[in-house]
């Protein structure tokens, strides 16, 4: 069934890493919106669209649409996203939903009312390496998650003028709100957080979890570090276990193998020796490592009414949002 999808917001993130993702699957993409004239003229022309509309409230008008998708910003996500439930319309957005834990409640409800999901873009579970890192916590081999660490830098780029750390916290923060939980396969029961400031809008924050599992975990994230190099680390750990992703692409799993320097027989064991995974760029295939690809498969499954028990709801975004105004409320109050 090819599903037909009006989207609304047309900037660099949805034109580069959403649209172009979401068009590899069987949809039809049947209308775009956006306030800016150019990048809307710039979207339909990449993407082959006819139906353009400066206005969300004219292309959900539009006939025909099977649901909606928007990545525009947490004022917009709510009020549109509420817009286009009320019409009976499945919706994708991203993340954050709303800007605070109210709206995103508002979303829930609404969403519960019209009988349809909405779908969020909490992609760090489809990025290929924690993805494989969760399946095998789940496989069974593993055996419990008892410690979980997580690093998310960025730069003070959110800042022009006064600082203000919203966007921060909203649009890179809430990614590990949601994360840990999905690797550690145990919800998070309490969140605590240290900081320092080096200057206006170098802020890093170490941040202690623990989880309903009886696991620990520390997630350290800030603004102090240059958008030009791997900002991005897991490890999970377990007993004589653990799991490192490095960079989202590069999967190392330790496990338990013997001291191989005084044995000259020493060879490499497939049930102890570490297994280390690194994606083929040589190849010519489409792969996408961050996880949008299977993030947007798994919505249109939602969509379509197919079992789609991995994609990031609404409920989900209402959990991630009250850690948030948690962490908020340490660091900034």
């Amino acid at each position: 069934m090819t599903l037909k999808i009006g989207w609304i917001g047309c900037g660099t993130h949805a034109s580069q890493m959403l649209l172009p993702q979401l068009t590899r699957q069987d949809v039809e993409l049947a209308a775009l919106c956006d306030v800016d004239g150019a990048a809307l003229a710039r979207a339909a022309r990449q993407f082959g669209v006819r139906a353009t509309y400066a206005d969300h409230r004219d292309l959900l008008a539009h006939p025909g649409l099977d649901a909606i998708g928007m990545a525009v910003g947490p004022a917009a996500h709510h009020a549109i996203g509420l817009a286009a439930l009320a019409r009976g319309l499945p919706v994708f957005m991203e993340k954050p939903p709303g800007g605070n834990v109210a709206q995103a409640e508002e979303l829930l409800a609404a969403s519960e009312r019209a009988g349809k999901p909405l779908v969020l873009g909490f992609m760090k579970r489809w990025s290929i390496g924690n993805r494989i890192a969760g399946n095998i916590v789940r496989g069974g081999e593993f055996g419990p998650v008892l410690g979980f660490y997580g690093s998310y830098m960025t730069a003070p780029t959110y800042f022009r003028g006064a600082v203000d750390y919203s966007g921060f916290f909203l649009h890179h923060c809430v990614h590990y709100m949601d994360l840990p939980a999905f690797l550690a396969a145990s919800p998070i029961r309490e969140l605590t957080a240290r900081k320092v400031e080096n200057g206006p809008g170098r802020l890093l924050m170490h941040i202690a979890l623990g989880f309903d599992s009886g696991a620990i975990g520390t997630v350290v994230m800030g603004t102090v570090q240059s958008r030009g190099t791997p900002m991005e680390f897991v490890q999970i750990m377990g007993d004589h276990r653990r799991l490192e992703v490095r960079n989202v692409i590069d999967v190392t799993y330790y496990r338990d193998p013997a001291f191989k320097t005084q044995d000259l027989g020493a060879t490499l064991s497939d049930t102890q020796d570490a297994l280390t995974w690194s994606p083929n760029f040589t190849a010519a295939a489409n792969e996408d490592v961050k996880g949008y690809h299977a993030l947007l498969e798994v919505t249109l499954k939602a969509f379509r009414g197919e079992a789609a028990d991995d994609a990031p709801t609404i409920r989900d975004g209402v959990t991630a949002m009250r850690h948030l105004e948690t962490l908020r409320r340490q660091v900034e109050g």
